[in-house]
């Protein structure tokens, strides 16, 4: 493409270093980049002028061949800027740019998802739980190399280890992945038996998880770095253990409050009584007052659910639930007819009290 010396076109004498011909072409190529100097013909051409002289003299063979018939042909031993060179002089001048390097990085391991079904109990306490997760791991016969022992992964002849193999069109730089080694930037000749090559195995991993006090169904829990394993020793992904509470046959859970229903007799409620409360910190005394009505609750403080952000505990709501009996003794039911001969017949005050409102609104 160009007539000019590689050496002029560049500006250093034949003696310069591989150093002072990088420093020359990165110079020359951010001062004629393309995305610089949109439309102007000029520094596209000076752009490609200094790209072919750095492919040509950064390459020892190439630069040797050059300097001995002074010439740029197919004869000479010298690609076109499409061939492998011309990624490692886009990597170049990547590097120079943004001080990095094009080749690809090691990729991290995927997340997993453990699904684990707790008591309420196990929620309001907290607990500890075993779990066996199938995950990938670093292969123990080649350590994560995919290499059959004794052998190692070589570098990409095609993309020269960085990939990607990149395409120069006009002004355009195309990138894509290395179709040899699907972006790996390397490749194993002899692979590991065991793995067949993809450096990861699959096995069962135990782990010991704390459950706080407090969790509730859907919440999750990370454990970081229990996940699987990264091709190329990349980084492990994380391990969400999701929480599922199972109901409970006494209680019921509202936030951090626990309510249950407990069933009185008519004497309890009328004559006032001093109840067992059961909770998941041991049984605790209620009193009911005389009078009590069925339906009415009664709230135990502190014997709820630990709050999962540590504010304290929530309460215990116990619901009084008055018993009719089915059936009645002979000395019983004598009492009871004698208990309603005292009364009257009315019934007490709320009885009294919904008749008037309906004589007054149907009358």
């Amino acid at each position: 493409m160009s007539k000019r010396d590689y050496y002029q076109v560049l500006g250093v004498d034949q003696q310069a270093p591989p150093e002072e011909i990088k420093r020359a072409y990165r110079r020359l190529a951010h001062k004629y980049h393309p995305d610089k100097n949109s439309g102007d013909k000029a520094s596209e051409e000076q752009f490609k002028e200094a790209t072919e002289a750095y492919e040509i003299l950064s390459n020892p063979e190439k630069r040797a061949a050059y300097d001995r018939f002074g010439v740029a042909g197919e004869g000479a031993g010298f690609g076109g800027f499409g061939d492998a060179r011309a990624g490692s002089v886009f990597e170049d001048l990547l590097e120079g740019f943004f001080g990095g390097s094009a080749r690809r990085a090691a990729s991290r391991g995927a997340d997993l998802r453990y699904n684990l079904e707790i008591s309420l109990e196990e929620a309001v306490i907290g607990t500890e739980k075993e779990i066996t997760i199938p995950r990938l791991e670093p292969c123990g016969t080649c350590k994560g190399s995919g290499a059959k022992p004794g052998t190692s992964p070589t570098a990409c002849r095609s993309c020269r280890g960085s990939g990607q193999v990149r395409y120069s069109q006009g002004f355009l730089t195309i990138s894509q992945t290395c179709s040899a080694c699907r972006g790996e930037g390397r490749v194993i000749e002899h692979r590991c038996r065991d793995c067949r090559g993809t450096g990861r195995s699959r096995s069962d991993r135990s782990l010991t998880v704390k459950i706080p006090a407090g969790v509730d169904t859907g919440m999750r829990l990370k454990l970081q770095g229990e996940g699987e394993a990264g091709p190329q020793w990349g980084d492990r992904g994380d391990l969400y253990v999701v929480i599922t509470v199972k109901e409970h046959p006494l209680f019921s859970r509202h936030g951090d409050d626990l309510s249950c229903e407990v069933p009185v007799s008519f004497v309890q409620v009328a004559l006032g009584a001093e109840l067992e409360i059961p909770s998941f910190f041991g049984m605790t005394k209620l009193k009911i007052p005389p009078g009590t009505q069925s339906g009415a609750e009664f709230r135990i403080r502190g014997k709820g659910v630990a709050s999962v952000r540590g504010h304290g505990l929530g309460d215990l709501a116990v619901r009084i639930v008055v018993e009719v009996p089915r059936r009645l003794s002979m000395q019983q039911r004598e009492l009871l007819e004698a208990y309603a001969a005292l009364e009257g017949g009315d019934g007490g005050p709320l009885v009294a009290s919904f008749f008037e409102k309906v004589k007054s609104l149907f009358s």
